[in-house]
């Protein structure tokens, strides 16, 4: 039954005519490369308060009205085409709503929310315009092909059963089905996200890509029930057939500020104490701790944006931060509740989570009719906000390896079941993991003690041992803590703390108003920290410090003005951020065998482990001479031998010894040896 609409035609002619007329001429320039004017649905509702009403109730209708008011003002385009442009309707409030509110009761009414895009299938082509030919009598008929289109079999004119569609003479149109799910910062709770399909049309498509935040405004469809052997339910799943989709580019700051809580903010940062209260407010349930308090506040604050080298690469301004030490010592609550705080962010468990899961997956494509697509994992949705990865040295090997790009170039470039493509992955990454034997052995290197490969450690910015020392008064201390906080005790009633939702203020509006600048006594103070350590490490014959921790100095620095919501960084900006890297360096970066910093400590062999392999090197060329000589090397005259390379007897012999527990040689007879498979 055709449904008159004459009177909303009208309405729609004198509302283009009177508000709209400069965006329609603006539109006619550009046309046909952008086919759709975005009619603001405020202006709409200004302009006639029924009209937006019955534009959510009955979208199709009033959509159609309008593209026909359009199409009545007869306006004329070059080259001959026809003026038909989509009409689509923005700005629509969907501030509360979410997907899992979306109900039976919306559908064929207009929704509205946010939402992350987690994949997208290829483009496909829908008929618009069906042309179908009749086999005996020629006649032709074309039809426009709506929602419930039935093809028809009967020719009108032979009335015979002999009509087939000729594709070449059909006007096609592009779709392409996407799916989303619930923003990550908007979900509280255990709730599980809601995900819903989409479908994009004709200029819409292309326009989004996984990891994408959206704003979604659409008209809610149902998908026909599937028949499963023979029997069919009346169970529908449903769409959103897409009117207007829009990106919303502002990552970590989608909390909303108000102009009252913008003048209590700048308040508070004129505080002289704020860097210790906001340290303090980073889980203030565990006892002590400040320097990995200080570095978490850092990290959910984040260097300056949008900064470039020359030749246009962007400078990573994310802080990454590893936590490891002893089991039990609160490792996992600093990671949760740097989670509850930073707006957008993910926790996953290294047990639980595949390589696949943390990057990009290709899986199998019911949304593009059995073809392959992408699914954006955690590092991709979390893009603009932060990833916590527990028991990080349980991850697989090849799990691993799939972060080395995403924490450097904050990229991810994958090259699965035939799709190359390339993801956003700004992130910052805080991760926890334990020592290979259950606790940390202070005479040994760090990269001796964890699972972690030495290219992965240099990429953290700062890594944190966190040590369980035997100090009874610092014990009792602590036992009263925790004992305080079971009874309900207010356990700081001095403090000044921050709460959740402040902080969460606090930092989205840094990150989003606060962009300092290294000024010449903050670079210099830095240039000369770093240059100090290089001239004692190049004596020492170790490295103490390379070009990538110096950047990581730049971006603590930086973090340190935001807290202060300063737009530059000042000398005691550079003054705590080499504080803090001196004291991750003082309990990481010391060769234990030497005591002087090194920095292949992390990235490699320290200098005293290289100079050990050097000696059993020249030792085993040593044997080798020998053995070209006779059957057998003899002890005393590879000891002697040693001496004019530098070796004293004492070392050799201890060289000699370990190899023999190695199994690396053998003594053939007392005093005799030779090399194993040689």
């Amino acid at each position: 039954m055709e449904v008159d609409i004459s009177s909303q035609v009208s309405i729609f002619n004198e509302f283009f005519t009177t508000i709209y007329k400069p965006k329609i001429d603006e539109l006619l320039r550009v046309y046909p490369t952008q086919k759709s004017l975005f009619v603001s649905y405020p202006d709409l509702e200004k302009f006639d308060p029924d009209m937006a009403d019955a534009l959510i109730r009955s979208p199709d209708l009033i959509i159609k009205a309008a593209e026909e008011a359009i199409s009545q003002l007869n306006l004329s385009v070059p080259a001959g085409k026809t003026f038909e442009p989509h009409v689509r309707f923005s700005d629509y409030p969907c501030e509360e709503a979410l997907i899992e509110h979306v109900c039976s009761k919306n559908i064929n009414e207009l929704v509205a929310f946010k939402c992350v895009v987690t994949k997208r299938a290829e483009v496909m082509h829908r008929v618009k315009v069906a042309m179908y030919k009749c086999t005996l009598c020629d006649a032709e008929i074309k039809l426009f092909v709506c929602k419930n289109f039935t093809p028809p079999k009967r020719c009108e004119s032979c009335k015979k059963f002999a009509l087939h569609q000729v594709d070449d003479e059909s006007t096609f149109t592009d779709i392409q089905r996407a799916e989303v799910q619930e923003l990550l910062e908007r979900i509280r709770g255990g709730a599980p996200a809601a995900h819903i399909e989409l479908l994009l049309e004709d200029d819409q498509v292309n326009k989004i890509a996984p990891g994408d935040n959206i704003e979604v405004i659409g008209i809610l469809r149902l998908k026909p029930p599937l028949k499963m052997r023979q029997k069919q339910d009346m169970i529908y799943s449903r769409y959103v057939e897409i009117n207007t989709v829009k990106s919303l580019k502002r990552d970590f700051e989608e909390i909303e500020i108000t102009k009252e809580d913008e003048r209590r903010l700048r308040e508070l940062s004129r505080d002289p104490a704020i860097n210790d209260i906001i340290t303090k407010s980073i889980a203030p349930s565990i006892y002590g701790h400040n320097e990995v308090k200080k570095a978490l506040a850092l990290q959910l604050f984040g260097g300056t944006r949008g900064k470039t080298m020359k030749g246009g690469a962007p400078i990573r301004d994310d802080i990454h931060v590893l936590l490891i030490g002893d089991p039990g010592i609160a490792k996992s609550r600093f990671l949760q509740s740097v989670s509850e705080i930073a707006p957008k962010s993910i926790y996953v468990s290294g047990k639980s989570v595949s390589g696949a899961g943390l990057t990009v997956t290709a899986e199998k494509d019911e949304l593009g009719e059995g073809g392959w697509t992408l699914k954006a994992g955690a590092l991709v949705l979390a893009s603009g906000g932060t990833v916590q990865v527990d028991e990080f040295d349980k991850m697989d090997e090849e799990d691993r390896a799939a972060m080395h790009e995403a924490m450097e170039t904050q990229t991810i470039s994958v090259a699965k079941a035939g799709i190359v493509a390339k993801f956003r992955t700004k992130t910052a990454i805080l991760a926890a993991a334990n020592p290979k034997y259950g606790r940390f052995d202070q005479t040994k290197n760090l990269a001796d003690q964890f699972e972690v490969p030495p290219t992965l450690l240099s990429r953290f910015d700062l890594i944190f041992p966190i040590v369980d020392v035997l100090d009874e008064e610092k014990d009792a201390k602590l036992a009263e803590h925790i004992l305080s906080t079971h009874m309900g005790k207010d356990t700081g009633p001095d403090d000044v703390l921050f709460d959740k939702d402040l902080l969460r203020k606090y930092i989205a509006y840094a990150r989003r108003k606060v962009f300092p600048k290294l000024m010449p006594p903050a670079s210099a103070k830095i240039k000369e920290f770093y240059v100090e350590l290089r001239r004692k490490s190049k004596d020492a014959g170790s490295v103490a410090i390379t070009p990538r921790y110096l950047e990581g100095l730049v971006r603590l620095a930086e973090a340190n003005a935001k807290i202060r919501l300063c737009e530059t960084v000042d000398e005691e900006d550079a003054e705590m951020a080499i504080s803090l890297f001196n004291y991750v360096m003082q309990q990481i970066m010391t060769d234990k065998v030497t005591g002087k910093l090194d920095v292949d400590v992390v990235i490699g062999k320290p200098k005293s482990e290289r100079d050990k392999l050097q000696r059993t090197d020249t030792i085993l060329d040593i044997i080798r001479e020998h053995l070209r000589k006779s059957d057998t090397a003899e002890v005393e005259q590879v000891v002697s031998d040693a001496k004019s390379y530098d070796i004293d007897e004492t070392t050799a012999r201890r060289v000699i010894a370990d190899m023999l527990r190695r199994g690396v040689i053998y003594e053939k007879e007392y005093g005799h040896i030779r090399i194993v498979g040689e």
